[in-house]
């Protein structure tokens, strides 16, 4: 039975499952990272780079975004789970059904790939593992925003000269694209 404390079993309010003792500083302090990448096309080893960063992002107790499908996405909310973080898919369509299973939150935008805006939008920063047309739309999002991107494989983006956009940074693995985009939070 929930009292003027919260829910009696141990929720936070909104649902929230608490997964380890809440400091003052959550949590609006906790960063929010996107893990982006290809979805029906994504490679074994790009999967396997998703995941990698899902797990690395959850232990340092990020929140991981995804766009909430396959291939990469489901990835980084596999790997996000299995280190008992917290995974929140911005879908396309307008069924939370269509999540993958890794998923702690789906929610179902209705907006088809506009919601890659509101992935790198609602993100501190971004990992790319792969490359893809909605990969390139996510990645030049966060830096028209001026949001730290680490890159993993891809495509190469080129940023003419004067454009004023930090460039994405590559990585060579998920542990070094998890450490840069820290270091660029300053955390």
């Amino acid at each position: 039975m929930a009292d003027e404390r919260g829910p009696a079993d141990g929720a936070q309010p909104g649902g929230r499952e608490q997964s380890g003792p809440m400091t003052e500083a959550e949590p609006a302090d906790v960063p929010y990272v996107a893990v982006v990448g290809p979805g029906d096309g994504a490679t074994a080893a790009e999967c396997a780079v998703a995941e990698q960063a899902g797990r690395l992002l959850a232990d340092r107790r990020a929140i991981v975004i995804c766009g909430g499908l396959g291939g990469v996405m489901e990835a980084a909310a596999k790997g996000a789970r299995a280190a008992g973080g917290t995974a929140v898919g911005l879908l396309p369509g307008p069924d939370r059904a269509a999540g993958n299973a890794f998923l702690s939150v789906a929610l179902a935008t209705g907006l088809g790939e506009l919601r890659n805006a509101l992935v790198t939008g609602v993100s501190d920063a971004v990992i790319a593992a792969g490359g893809s047309w909605g990969t390139q739309s996510e990645i030049a999002l966060a830096m028209r925003t001026g949001k730290p991107v680490a890159v993993i494989g891809g495509w190469t983006v080129r940023i003419p000269a004067g454009a004023g956009a930090r460039p994405p940074r590559p990585a060579s693995s998920a542990e070094e694209a998890v450490i840069m985009i820290f270091a660029a939070l300053g955390r």
